[in-house]
């Protein structure tokens, strides 16, 4: 029966062993490639990653994948706009005091850490207790009508900001993917927040773009030249006299001033510039372009147009726009044009079928081509017959990235962005139209960058502290249990190995936290065993054999045993339920710490005592 048992048990270590190298060995595999394309030039590692490439992707995706404290990267949470979601589930039915209620909830909910969308309702109810937000929305799907009361309509505002996240996560994977990030996570936290780590990434510039981008696609059609000429007039006559005006009162003061010091003061009161003249060239570049200023007066300008006098000289139906690249430069500075568009939306990105990547034949300057679907076609041709000779305006997330003029109507729903960055910023525009507009916008809250060299000096110093604690603690057991010790260490070293291939065979992700959960491990492992040779020296002090001993020791301590490690195992369980970033990485390694620690101290080290007791002369010391 014995050798039956011990046999069982060696099956059970081949096989446990067997499937640990199994899925170590892509990790291995790895790791010598990367060192032999080291030893490589650049161009013969361009070369061999090239030729391997379908290889090389394999190997990462089977190997043991490294969090990004330990391989650098990015790590950034995303919070879903709910106020604009809220705004704009409105519709055409918000006005100034929706948008009131909405600011003062904003700030309520964030002063207090407080769920949003309760302070909007709060707040809206508090100001008039009788009020219906169902004057502001309507949803035939979700049954929201005009006799919807407040609770109702909160749920369902509840509901969208859910689906919005969701959505939220889909398109940002769907982005982070075709931008070819191996191993990310995404993960939803809390009601309105996104975790993305993106492990190798250093691009800090391009994931903001990528992940705040809500892809917003809009053709608009430009107001006629008369239209917004006679706007620039009258812009540029009251910036004049406003000029004039600050001349005559500023000289009145200067004469009524009594000493230099109080001249001093008031040219150094306030130096923020209010007149639009100073900053903004309005002769613009052609006669769609209302005109241009630097990059680093675009602040300025934007601040003076929003004051109530000037948006009273520009009419309701224009709308002026920054264009997306600079399009000339003065001295190395970027000058930015603005260009006036109709605030009437022709189109949107909605009717995008397929983007890719072209370049103009003329100047093979890399730009997106798009395709249509067929309502966008038919549409696209309307709007294009009906404008021959006027400028359409294509917008992205509020930017021009070209106006060209309308030659004849196009039937076939293509059209194309011209105006880009370079070839990275073509292929990342694709990739954003691709996954889809996000439902709402999204801003980032916090974010975290390793550098390489970090990652690495984070694995030398975890590693280090593994060896340095096998080390002290394989000592300890030799020293206070003799071959009993020995044996516990062997299993100890199997028992890390079989962590490894744990996290390897389930897909997990080895981070910081985590080998501070092996660490942790080592000394839960050994535990076990102190307690089984504790229990044999107790046995074998009241006169027992050692075969007897050895038996009633492994028997008595297994309860023990079992409690300590099942109690420890749902603590990491919930960690991992409930945990974000580093605790969640804790709680993986430590749950497959203890799997691994009591296959070893349960059956390993039985196995070698069981095989160094086979003979009755047989003597084994435990201490």
């Amino acid at each position: 029966m014995k050798k039956k048992n011990n046999g069982f048990k060696l099956g059970m270590i081949a096989l446990f062993l067997g499937l640990t190298i199994y899925y170590l060995f892509p990790t291995i595999q790895l790791n010598l490639e990367q060192r032999h394309m080291n030893g490589m030039t650049e161009s013969e590692r361009i070369q061999y990653q090239s030729e391997n490439a379908a290889k090389l992707v394999s190997l990462r995706e089977k190997s043991l994948s490294l969090g990004l404290d330990l391989q650098g990267g990015m790590y950034v949470t995303l919070e879903v706009g709910t106020p604009q979601l809220v705004l704009e589930l409105a519709g055409d039915f918000s006005d100034d005091y929706l948008e009131d209620v909405l600011n003062t909830a904003r700030e309520i909910s964030r002063e207090q850490g407080t769920d949003f969308v309760d302070e909007f309702v709060a707040e809206f109810e508090r100001r008039d207790s009788e009020a219906l937000l169902s004057r502001y929305y309507r949803s035939d799907s979700a049954n929201i009508t005009r006799r919807s009361t407040n609770e109702e309509i909160s749920t369902y505002l509840k509901d969208q900001r859910t689906a919005a996240v969701e959505r939220a996560i889909e398109i940002i994977r769907s982005r982070v993917d075709r931008f070819g990030v191996t191993e990310p996570s995404i993960l939803q936290q809390g009601e309105s927040r996104i975790v993305v780590e993106l492990p190798g990434v250093d691009d800090e510039q391009r994931v903001r773009d990528l992940l705040r981008g809500t892809a917003r696609l809009e053709f608009r059609l430009t107001p006629e030249a008369d239209e917004i000429r006679n706007v620039k007039q009258q812009v540029a006559s009251y910036f004049s006299n406003m000029a004039e005006e600050d001349t005559l009162s500023s000289d009145t003061e200067v004469d009524s001033l009594s000493s230099d010091s109080e001249v001093d003061s008031l040219s150094s009161e306030d130096d923020e510039v209010t007149n639009l003249l100073e900053v903004f060239d309005l002769r613009g570049t052609n006669d769609y372009s209302f005109g241009y200023a630097a990059e680093m007066d675009t602040a300025a300008v934007n601040r003076i147009l929003q004051t109530e006098e000037v948006q009273n000289l520009i009419p309701r139906n224009m709308t002026l726009l920054w264009g997306a690249e600079p399009f000339t430069q003065d001295n190395g500075i970027g000058l930015f044009e603005m260009i006036a568009v109709r605030s009437q939306i022709e189109l949107t990105g909605d009717v995008i079928s397929e983007a890719s990547v072209a370049f103009d034949p003329a100047t093979n300057v890399p730009e997106v081509s798009m395709t249509m679907d067929s309502e966008g076609g038919r549409r696209w041709a309307r709007i294009t017959g009906a404008n021959i000779g006027r400028p359409v305006a294509i917008v992205l997330d509020g930017r021009v990235y070209s106006y060209p003029t309308v030659q004849s109507q196009i039937n076939n729903g293509r059209s194309s962005i011209s105006g880009m960055g370079g070839l990275q910023e073509s292929e990342d525009l694709v990739n954003i139209l691709m996954s889809g507009a996000l439902p709402a916008p999204l801003d980032i809250i916090e974010e975290r960058t390793v550098g390489a060299s970090l990652g690495e000096e984070s694995i030398s110093a975890g590693l280090y502290s593994v060896i340095f604690g096998l080390v002290i603690v394989a000592m300890f057991m030799i020293v206070y249990y003799r071959t009993g010790g020995g044996i516990a260490d062997i299993a100890l070293i199997l028992n890390i190995i079989f962590i490894l291939g744990i996290l390897a065979g389930f897909q997990a992700t080895l981070t910081l936290p985590g080998i501070a959960g092996i660490v942790l491990t080592i000394g839960m492992a050994v535990d076990a065993n102190v307690l089984i040779f504790d229990r044999i020296r107790e046995e074998m002090r009241g006169g027992k054999t050692l075969r007897a001993a050895i038996d009633n020791g492994y028997a008595n301590a297994m309860s023990a045993i079992i409690d300590a490690n099942v109690t420890t195992f749902f603590v990491a369980i919930i960690l991992y339920s409930f945990g974000v970033g580093p605790v969640k990485g804790f709680a993986v390694t430590l749950m497959a710490g203890i799997v691994a620690s009591l296959f070893s101290a349960i059956v390993i080290t039985r196995v070698i005592v069981d095989y160094l007791t086979r003979e009755k002369t047989a003597v084994v010391s435990f201490g």
